[in-house]
């Protein structure tokens, strides 16, 4: 599976952005996407994340009420709305991909694939 993000910017606090991550390959066996974010010197942080099957959705504490994870069309985009935005939301933000149903959906180590990262900078 490969995967192309996009979408990262400059916005105030308050915002919005949406940012998309384009897969292609073999997406037809995929378990779930999801959207994880990393500031330097801090582990890589778990946003959203969708399965692949049921579309059932599953958010970050940091960000529930203000982002939305959600597929497009074709179904192999997967696109994060982000509201509210705050500038603790600054981070460079990943796609991610995953086989198989082992490890929680939040876990970094159950994704296998990983888009390139856009930034996201949210100014006060």
């Amino acid at each position: 599976v490969q995967l192309q993000a996009s979408g990262g910017g400059l916005v105030q606090a308050g915002g919005s952005l949406r940012l998309s991550c384009a897969a292609s390959g073999n997406t037809f066996n995929l378990y779930a996407m999801g959207w994880f974010r990393q500031i330097p010197g801090k582990e890589r942080e778990f946003v959203a994340g969708i399965h692949w099957s049921t579309s059932t959705v599953f958010y970050g504490d940091s960000v529930k009420g203000r982002f939305l994870i959600s597929r497009g069309t074709p179904s192999t985009l997967v696109y994060l709305s982000m509201n509210s935005l705050k500038p603790e939301d600054t981070a460079v933000y990943f796609c991610a991909a995953r086989y198989g149903a082992r490890g929680s959906l939040d876990s970094v180590q159950a994704y296998q694939y990983w888009g390139q990262g856009t930034q996201v900078t949210v100014s006060s």
